[in-house]
């Protein structure tokens, strides 16, 4: 199993930068593909950023792309997510994930604020 825990969220102003890190526990993180997931109030969860287990593949939400980037450090246990030119639009609790090859995102962080003013 793996435990995750987010931080770096905040309050920014649009054009902003942030970002986000995703500290996992235990020995196998590089056994699991991550991702990001966000959720604004009174919508559903949504992708954001997902990388392979070996972070050489990158799949992004259309609304992030050319803006966001994730990357991992599997020698630190830990997935970021750098977002730049944020707008008021992104703002909302974002969430890491972990998900073993195959299988669904299984394993969720507890979740970060990001606010983006106007």
């Amino acid at each position: 199993q793996v435990q995750l825990v987010e931080s770096g969220g905040g309050l920014v102003q649009a054009g902003g930068s942030l970002r986000l890190s995703c500290a996992a526990s235990g020995r196998t993180f590089n056994s699991y593909n991550m991702g990001w997931f966000r959720q604004a109030p009174g919508k559903d969860r949504e992708f954001v950023a997902g990388i392979s287990w070996s972070g050489g593949s990158a799949n992004y939400a259309d609304s992030v792309k050319g803006r966001f980037t994730i990357s991992r450090d599997n020698a630190k246990n830990t997935v970021y997510l750098q977002m730049n030119s944020l707008k008021p639009e992104d703002t909302a609790v974002y969430y890491c994930a972990a998900a073993l090859s195959g299988r669904g995102y299984g394993y969720w962080g507890p979740g970060t604020q990001v606010t983006v003013s106007s």
